[in-house]
């Protein structure tokens, strides 16, 4: 079987490097839910429904779910560093283009283009803390990684929001594409060289699926995070039009919902350390519980923002939960196996948001809501009733 062996940079650890990676990941991520707060605006400019517009959160989630497996294939032994510069490129001409679109089929073309860019970005960069420092400091190095990938998650909706509302849509994309130059810039100047000693194989993608935990933390996973998508991706309209906030009120709730979000990450990771499948189930009910009562709790501006804050919670602390369970359930799986990993969150991001844009469009948002819950009551009932949990990283591998 072969699997990618990293060639330890000299001169680590490489603090810099680790941080213009967290960077990267923050402008990625934060391009890629850029969207949500920007749907009605561009529905309103480019004259196409609510539903229509989250297909670009759809189709940069497909394009990645493609990119990860294959880039990582792809590039065989090829110096990281130039990959990670190439994608960087990449979100730059996709942000530029978005910022430019002449209509919405070009802003789509943009978005699938960023849609590869990230795939492969995450592919890459899941592993990267341990080429970059020694071993001893390759845990922190890996959660400021992550702590850049969950900040822009976090803050794409709300940043998107504000910019829409002030100064309109395209320069939201412009922000972000000044972002992504300070973050190839910053990449530019202090990676080092990143070569490897042998190619991902396939039996290395397909590593992911080798114990029974991680097939069902598989499944659980994309009900959990099609059911986030397919609301959270239409939760400004739902804002605007039924609970009647104005677009400054909304992109400060989005807002709120990040820095809660912030928190959650941090409960997540502190609560997933003691039990992971507690904490996963916990996250998973409490964005199941406000998504099933907002419909009726809509027109209730203070119970909005209960329901608001309780959903911000328990998605903060929902990725950290998830890679912290395939990460012991696939220990073996290395690189390749994270590819699939990012490959299937890719794809339940894109379904959830394309489904319920058909639901939105064809049923209304309060039936989003409902089927998001549903989704997410599928995902608990899927762990609770297999009881299957990963080892903890102290427990010896089995076959």
């Amino acid at each position: 079987m072969t699997q990618t062996t990293s060639i330890q940079p000299p001169h680590a650890p490489r603090w810099l490097a680790v941080l213009s990676v967290a960077l990267s990941a923050t402008v990625f991520c934060t391009t890629e839910f850029l969207p949500v707060g920007l749907l009605r605006y561009i529905s309103q400019g480019l004259g196409v429904s609510e539903g229509t517009a989250g297909i670009m959160v759809t189709a940069p989630g497909l394009l990645a779910a493609v990119a990860a497996p294959l880039l990582t294939v792809a590039v065989g032994r090829f110096d990281r560093r130039r990959v990670l510069l190439g994608l960087g490129l990449l979100l730059m001409v996709s942000n530029l283009m978005a910022m430019l679109a002449p209509n919405f089929a070009v802003l789509v073309a943009a978005r699938a283009l960023f849609g590869f860019g990230i795939g492969g970005f995450w592919a890459i960069s899941v592993g990267l803390g341990a080429r970059l420092v020694p071993e001893q400091h390759v845990g922190r190095a890996t959660a400021l990684i992550f702590a850049g990938v969950s900040l822009g998650m976090l803050i794409g909706g709300p940043a998107g929001a504000l910019l829409g509302e002030l100064a309109g849509w395209r320069a939201a994309f412009g922000a972000a594409l000044a972002l992504s130059v300070a973050a190839l810039l910053a990449q530019w100047v202090s990676l080092p060289s990143l070569h490897v000693e042998h190619r991902i194989g396939t039996r290395n993608l397909l590593g992911i699926f080798g114990t029974r935990p991680a097939r069902i933390g598989l499944i659980a996973m994309t009900l959990a995070l099609c059911g986030q998508f397919s609301t959270y991706t239409y939760i400004t309209p739902f804002l605007a039009t039924v609970s009647g906030f104005g677009g400054k009120v909304i992109s400060s709730l989005l807002l709120g919902y990040t820095f809660i979000g912030l928190a959650g990450n941090f409960i997540g990771g502190s609560s997933a350390q003691r039990s992971v499948r507690t904490t996963l189930i916990a996250s998973i009910l409490f964005i199941a519980l406000p998504l099933a009562m907002l419909p009726a709790l809509g027109a209730s501006r203070p119970w909005v923002l209960v329901a608001l804050a309780a959903w911000g919670t328990a998605y903060g602390a929902l990725p950290v939960a998830l890679q912290m369970w395939m990460a012991r359930a696939t220990r073996e799986a290395g690189e390749g196996g994270m590819a699939l990993f990012v490959a299937n969150f890719q794809i339940s991001i894109a379904l959830g948001s394309f489904v319920g844009g058909r639901i939105v469009d064809g049923f209304g948002l309060f039936n989003a809501m409902f089927f998001g819950a549903g989704l997410a009551a599928l995902s608990i009932l899927t762990l609770v009733l297999t009881g299957e949990h990963p080892r903890t990283i102290d427990e010896p591998a089995t076959c």
